[in-house]
């Protein structure tokens, strides 16, 4: 089992700090701060393989799990950051159970799946069912389209949990992004998302973004909930300092 998966099985909401761009601390002060786990953004972050593969290897004895957004189910990409090291992937723009078996395909080596040998952490081992039980997998569901096909996707064996992103949710729907988790059909569709999710035995999970949706995300029973990103916990610590500073409360 690894970190990610222990995490989950504590039961209660599991909390994680997001990583746009390389950073030597940013993951390191996510863990120091509490969080369960720190995700590498390799669909819209400035994150390349080896900047992923730098940080996951800074992270090997910090008591922190991983994950690493992909943008879509191709077999070589998910396979280099999981020889790498990640504990999880979150496949990005799933709107298809065909889609969310490839996903899965693409943690599992022949003849269930596509993955290809090579890992590159000596302490991962050779074991290929042990490489495979210790990924967690995410479909993430953020379309209109995924929408209509839920329960079709949460029925793909071998997924993990299903991860909304309500921000490409809204804008499918024709909200705007300000508004993606405060616009009641929006929130009722992320609810929708959830229950199908937890109906199927899977981690209901959700980019909310800050703290406060946070907040509201975990109310509605999602389990695995990301926060805000490096850059967006920098920014609003420095404007706290600053304000202190200029003698504010």
């Amino acid at each position: 089992m690894n970190a990610f998966a222990k995490a989950l099985a504590a039961g209660g909401p599991v909390w994680g700090g997001w990583i746009t761009g390389p950073t030597a601390i940013g993951p390191e002060e996510f863990a120091r701060s509490g969080y369960d786990y720190v995700g590498f953004d390799a669909q819209h972050g400035y994150l390349d393989d080896a900047d992923i593969a730098t940080m996951l290897r800074r992270l090997e004895h910090i008591p922190i799990a991983t994950a690493v957004r992909l943008p879509k189910a191709e077999a070589a990409p998910i396979g280099r950051v999981l020889d790498a090291g990640a504990d999880a992937i979150i496949v990005a723009m799933i709107e298809s159970a065909d889609q969310a078996a490839a996903a899965v395909a693409a943690t599992r080596y022949p003849p269930t799946g596509s993955r290809s040998f090579g890992p590159l952490r000596a302490a991962l081992g050779t074991d290929t069912a042990a490489l495979e039980a210790r990924v967690s997998v995410f479909a993430m569901v953020e379309t209109t389209a995924a929408l209509a096909d839920v329960e079709a996707i949460c029925a793909v064996p071998g997924l993990t949990g299903i991860y909304v992103g309500p921000a490409d949710l809204a804008i499918s729907m024709g909200v705007e992004v300000a508004k993606a988790t405060a616009n009641p059909d929006v929130l009722a569709a992320i609810s929708r998302i959830h229950d199908a999710a937890s109906a199927a035995g899977l981690v209901p999970a959700v980019h909310a973004g800050n703290g406060k949706v946070g907040y509201a995300m975990a109310q509605l029973g999602f389990q695995m909930i990301t926060l805000a990103a490096e850059s967006q916990a920098l920014r609003r610590g420095a404007a706290a300092d600053l304000d202190e500073a200029k003698g504010g409360q």
